[in-house]
């Protein structure tokens, strides 16, 4: 059997695979926690909680009404984004040109309240979610073999990821969030809309956390606390990447779930730490992280 490393092929190749996909459910998380931070520079400490609902919402429309996997990957991040634009609109949208604290205080009080919610009503234990019959088995590469869901989420984070960033660069909707958020006045006397853009712009953020929910949903278990164990990586991930850098998040993500993988195969203890010295150390050299820009706050 060939080995690389002093390990057979398909042990390493297996926990790449692993890494690879761990880093995309980061991409895509980091990704709309990148862009709220960047547009709206509130720091959205519920990104974890609101990616718990996705999976639970995933849950809910198929135990309560019967409805597949399918509809959920469009409906719940629908769903999921519109009620985080009610959030914004009531209750974030007063704190906007105030001390990034106070965002970061309300976004955690509303933490406790979806989580507390959740564990009432569904408990700690945790609820399965299949794997959608389309998306079942594997495909035997020779070297290794990789689970179509697995494949399958790749596919769909990485296209999720692409196309958000196609939306923010090169459309004239992303033009318009970022002269709405960088001179506010001065786009609204040309008469856009300011708030419905910063809403839509938070809504977008926490729907690809929604989305992400319902990707992660057949593979994590879904529980209470499944965004809790994510949200600190996802924000160790933007700080590396340079704060408010979509491009950055998205780079920056998939690497590190590669090394966290190959972290667990050399030295398992240090898997859950190594984000964290690498977080460090980029820090250290560059401490706009990674793709971050002069003047970035």
């Amino acid at each position: 059997m060939v080995e690389v490393f002093g390990l057979p092929l398909p042990v390493l190749a297996g926990q790449l695979m692993l890494g690879l996909v761990n880093g995309c459910f980061y991409a895509v998380l980091s990704l709309g926690l990148a862009v709220i931070f960047g547009l709206l520079r509130i720091v959205n400490f519920a990104h974890g909680a609101f990616f718990m609902a996705g999976a639970f919402g995933a849950w809910m429309l198929q135990h309560f009404l019967g409805l597949g996997y399918w509809v959920a990957l469009l409906a719940v991040p629908l769903i999921v984004g519109a009620l985080a634009g009610v959030f914004e609109r009531g209750l974030l949208r007063r704190l906007y040109g105030l001390d990034p604290i106070y965002g970061l205080l309300l976004t955690f009080g509303l933490v406790l309240v979806l989580e507390g919610g959740f564990r009432i009503a569904f408990g700690t234990s945790g609820q399965a979610y299949p794997v959608p019959s389309q998306l079942q088995g594997v495909f035997n590469l020779g070297f290794m073999v990789l689970p179509i869901y697995r494949a399958w989420v790749i596919v769909a984070a990485l296209a999720a990821c692409v196309l958000t960033w196609w939306l923010i660069e090169r459309t004239p909707l992303g033009a318009r969030l970022r002269a709405a958020t960088e001179k506010p006045s001065l786009t609204q006397s040309f008469g856009v809309n300011v708030p419905l853009l910063l809403t839509i712009t938070y809504a977008g953020g926490i729907a690809l956390a929604a989305f992400t929910g319902v990707l992660a949903a057949p593979i994590l278990h879904v529980n209470s606390g499944m965004g809790s164990n994510l949200v600190i990586i996802v924000f160790a991930i933007v700080v590396i990447g340079g704060m408010g850098s979509v491009f950055g998040s998205i780079v920056t993500a998939l690497g590190i779930g590669v090394i966290e993988g190959l972290t667990k195969v050399f030295y398992s203890e240090a898997s859950t730490t190594v984000i964290f010295v690498v977080m460090a150390l980029v820090l250290l050299l560059r401490p706009r992280g990674l793709f971050g820009k002069e003047g970035a706050a």
